[in-house]
């Protein structure tokens, strides 16, 4: 009797369950195609009736973006060249000019050229501005100009750039670039191991596996693997790279979605190439994403000691969706799962405040897990270092100078003064730092603060409503009292200011290369990880083994 009521309920309540989700699939249904009537027709009316001619690539293009940019900021729609350019970052290939350019408004501008390719060969240099490239003025083109510099093997391009006031002429000869996702590895001592991992294209595994098997094969005893600024990308990379240091069938990550197929838990798949050898992680606050889930899951295990300051917190994965047309849709799926159980996601992109910007997770919020041994970690709020470094931290006057590159312009302007360094480090003297003062106020290179933004917005608001020389005499005071607390904050941090100009010049001087061999016996980040390696009595406490 009893198997009989149990079935008898049961199948009743199964049957209820699909007939919620189909109709509420079907109600979902008749919405989607009611907006999509009303956005066709109100895009035809607009593109049949607007008094100017309109551009539908453009105006469609626009539409997408803003529809996404209500999510999140990792859903976004590529057009076909937008999904050429994904496909170069995931790859770390392209045939290029081997350059970092940004646009800056209307100005292409060289970043950082990279050792031996096409832009260094050709003479270019950090702050050049390209201002034309063939006969296209740069000025005057509103698309991606960067493209305009890709192409096949071996083709010429003529450009035009500005350098400290004057124009230069140049030629670029294209040529294959392979971005390394490790572009430095070394040994900071006669045992330790130094690997940077940069980023996480379909490469990284590979190349942090290769150096982490030279340096053993070298002598290292312990390895120090520097994850601070990188951004993330690929999760299977970050899987296998967990995987060289911890056994095979491991959980690393798991992914949990509403969506039912969209719930995976990753394992590792792989023999390890060593689960013993003493292991620190540096991570700061642009440390994201597949860094996370790599320092995030081998702390979660006991496997590594992190160290630096609390990272970027992007708990969120994406998967890539082919559209029409040679497009593509990289849309949120799921959130991700360290081995402990915590999703270190810091904003909450469903709630956002009255201007848009997502609420961060409150740190009274945070949930605590256990590592494997016992450890107590926390959710919400990024992956939080085992040993948090003051020095890993950056204060807001520091985030503004990178933001509108103070320290970027003004190592321009030091490296034309001091052409002669040559493979000397560039050091910084306190005249140095009062030029470097000097050199934002004659530029008036503005922090834009959140404060200084708000005052601005006051004025604006003020001169609307004509109320602006009312205000003047007090806005000019609250301008003055900002500026002084500005240069009291350059002050404060005149040490961690210094250290980024620093950098870098040496860059400038001696690349990339140059900074990390600076870094392996300077940077007080990797000394103090280097410090925790050599006590394993301290590393042994921490990680309770």
């Amino acid at each position: 009797m009893y198997p009989y009521l149990k079935k008898k309920f049961v199948i009743p309540a199964v049957a209820a369950g699909f007939l919620f989700i189909g109709t509420s699939f079907k109600d979902d249904f008749f919405e989607i195609a009611k907006q999509i009537e009303i956005f066709t027709t109100l895009f035809k009316a607009v593109n049949t009736n607007y008094v100017d001619e309109t551009n539908p690539g453009d105006l469609m293009d626009k539409a997408i973006k803003s529809m996404l940019g209500s999510l999140d900021p990792y859903t976004v729609y590529f057009n076909e060249q937008d999904v050429v350019n994904f496909k170069i970052n995931n790859t770390g290939e392209y045939t290029g000019i081997g350059a970092m350019i940004a646009r800056k408004k209307d100005r292409l501008i060289v970043r950082e050229p990279y050792k031996n390719y096409p832009a260094d060969k050709a003479g270019l240099k950090a702050g050049d501005e390209i201002i034309q490239i063939g006969d296209v003025l740069i000025a005057d083109f509103k698309d991606d100009a960067s493209q305009l510099l890709k192409g096949t093997k071996n083709t010429k391009i003529t450009i035009k750039y500005l350098r400290q006031g004057k124009t230069f002429t140049t030629e670029l000869v294209l040529d294959e670039v392979d971005i390394k996702s490790v572009p430095f590895y070394g040994k900071i001592d006669d045992k330790t191991g130094y690997i940077v991992l940069a980023h996480f294209s379909r490469k990284a595994a590979v190349e942090v596996k290769d150096a982490l098997e030279k340096l053993k094969a070298d002598g290292a005893k312990q390895i120090v693997l520097d994850l601070r600024g990188n951004p993330g990308g690929l999760l299977n990379e970050a899987i296998d790279i967990c995987n060289l240091f911890v056994p095979k069938n491991e959980v690393i990550v798991t992914t949990k979605s509403r969506i039912e197929k969209h719930n995976n838990t990753y394992k590792t798949q792989n023999q390890p190439i060593d689960t013993e050898i003493p292991l620190a992680i540096l991570v700061n606050g642009r440390s994201a994403s597949a860094s996370e889930i790599v320092s995030g899951a081998l702390q979660d295990l006991d496997r590594a000691v992190v160290l630096g300051s609390r990272s970027f917190g992007k708990g969120l994965v994406q998967r890539s969706v082919d559209l029409t047309y040679g497009t593509q849709l990289k849309v949120t799926i799921s959130r991700y799962y360290t081995p402990s159980g915590r999703c270190i996601q810091a904003l909450d992109y469903a709630h956002k405040d009255k201007n848009g910007v997502a609420l961060k997770t409150d740190a009274k919020n945070f949930n605590a897990f256990k590592t494997r041994k016992g450890r107590t970690v926390y959710d919400g709020g990024g992956v939080l270092p085992d040993i948090e470094l003051d020095e890993a931290k950056m204060s807001p006057i520091t985030t503004a100078l990178l933001k509108n590159d103070g320290i970027f312009d003004y190592a321009t302007s030091y490296y034309y003064k001091n052409p002669n360094l040559g493979d000397k480090i560039p050091v910084l003297t306190d005249a140095d730092y009062a030029s470097f003062k000097q050199y934002l106020k004659t530029n008036k290179i503005t922090f834009d603060t959140e404060t200084e933004v708000a005052l601005k917005n006051t004025l604006a608001a003020a001169k609307n409503e004509k109320i602006d020389e009312t205000i003047a005499p007090e806005y000019q005071q609250l301008l003055n009292a900002l500026e002084k607390s500005e240069t009291t904050l350059l002050d404060k941090n005149q040490k961690e200011i210094k250290n980024l100009i620093q950098e870098e010049l040496i860059k400038r001087y001696q690349y990339q290369e140059g900074l990390y061999q600076f870094y392996i016996k300077n940077n007080s980040e990797i000394k103090k990880a280097v410090s925790v390696l050599n006590n394993q009595t301290e590393y042994k406490t921490i990680l309770k083994m």
